[in-house]
């Protein structure tokens, strides 16, 4: 983006790098302000804070990765939805189809072919979707147009009521090979992270599909949700309330979200114009820096440099955090990405095992 190429002097916000040997991450002073209560040289289980910067040197559960030498390491972190359950396939119709029967509407019932149909056509946002779909057979005769948007929004709640019930249930299966896949990972002791974080269903729906894999593999690796973001290192420093923005970082923000917006709204009206349809990148840039935090936070928990983890992502916000932060990413496509580019990714596949995503591969995408 443009914006992280200006040279602008409220632009010049707080900036990491990650070492090899230890995770060193460097700040200008200028941008934080401490409060009282931390001691100059403050020590802590996670690392100790100098003048200068942050040593970082977090407990891990994996205990073999700092065994290894940096060019042999490896982390691996995976997202959930679509990854490790292609929910979309398996439950999405299914959810709106329960939702539309609890509310009497029996006029809606969508097969396969007219919910591809309407992904296909609103890109998949659902609120479209329900447009689309009673713009073409009719709205109900008892609602008044005024209410068409609260209405949507009771199909939409009741929706996510009936996606979590099918989620959490024992019903919808992993995606085939997911779990060889991890089995393979623990056998070469490579570092697991389940990524709920920022996830678009709730953690504990999410949650509740990690468990599908049971009590023995989930000893094995490590789920990094809000709450584990908001204690790593990165997220004290960046998203913590104890460390104070000063006004050149809010500036910043202020005008990343500008400028974000404004190229939003250009490439509407140029689509418009040329009566086009095209794949918009809507991440905010608030969503981009809690993937980037949640990829971090990640990274800490594996105690694996950043650029040494590998992403397996599912969705357009993943790959866009992990390129951001230089981050090697590798996309496993889903029923609801199966038409989607990812440029940012360094490989895209269908599946786990076989011909598709395995450990060995993983390596081999990683050295490429």
């Amino acid at each position: 983006m443009a914006i992280e190429r200006a040279s602008c002097p409220v632009l010049n916000t707080l900036r990491f790098c990650t070492n090899n040997s230890s995770k060193l991450y460097n700040f200008r002073k200028k941008h934080l302000r401490f409060p009282s209560f931390f001691p100059r040289n403050f020590s802590s289980s996670s690392g100790k804070l100098y003048t200068h910067g942050l040593f970082v040197n977090s407990s891990s559960s994996f205990s073999n990765s700092t065994q290894e030498t940096p060019s042999q390491q490896l982390a691996l972190l995976l997202e959930v939805e679509g990854v490790l359950m292609d929910v979309d396939r398996l439950g999405n119709r299914q959810a709106f189809n329960a939702a539309f029967r609890k509310l009497g509407l029996d006029c809606a019932n969508w097969s396969q072919p007219v919910y591809q149909d309407l992904v296909k056509k609103s890109m998949g946002d659902e609120e479209r979707m329900l447009v689309l779909f009673f713009n073409r057979i009719g709205w109900p005769t008892s609602l008044p147009t005024s209410e068409k948007e609260t209405f949507m929004k009771t199909v939409l709640r009741e929706k996510r009521i009936a996606l979590d019930e099918l989620v959490m249930s024992k019903t919808l299966p992993l995606r085939p090979g997911v779990e060889e896949f991890i089995d393979e990972a623990c056998e070469e002791g490579v570092p697991v992270v389940m990524l709920t974080a920022y996830c678009k269903s709730g953690e504990k729906q999410v949650r509740s599909i990690i468990e599908k894999l049971g009590k023995d593999k989930m000893a094995k690796i490590k789920i990094i949700g809000i709450e584990e973001v908001k204690r790593s290192s990165y997220g004290q420093l960046v998203l913590g309330e104890g460390v104070a923005s000063d006004l050149g970082e809010q500036l910043a923000k202020e005008a990343r979200k500008a400028v974000s917006a404004e190229e939003q709204r250009i490439a509407k009206e140029v689509a418009s114009i040329l009566k086009l349809t095209v794949d918009i990148d809507t991440t905010s840039s608030e969503g981009l820096q809690n993937v980037v935090a949640a990829l971090r936070a990640g990274a800490e928990y594996a105690d694996v440099p950043v650029h040494n983890c590998v992403l397996v992502s599912g969705s357009l916000s993943g790959v866009a955090g992990a390129e951001r932060i230089g981050m090697p990413c590798v996309v496993v496509r889903s029923s609801s990405t199966a038409r989607a580019e990812f440029p940012g990714a360094k490989a895209i596949m269908d599946g786990f095992g076989g011909a598709d995503l395995t450990i060995s591969r993983l390596r081999q995408i990683q050295g490429s």
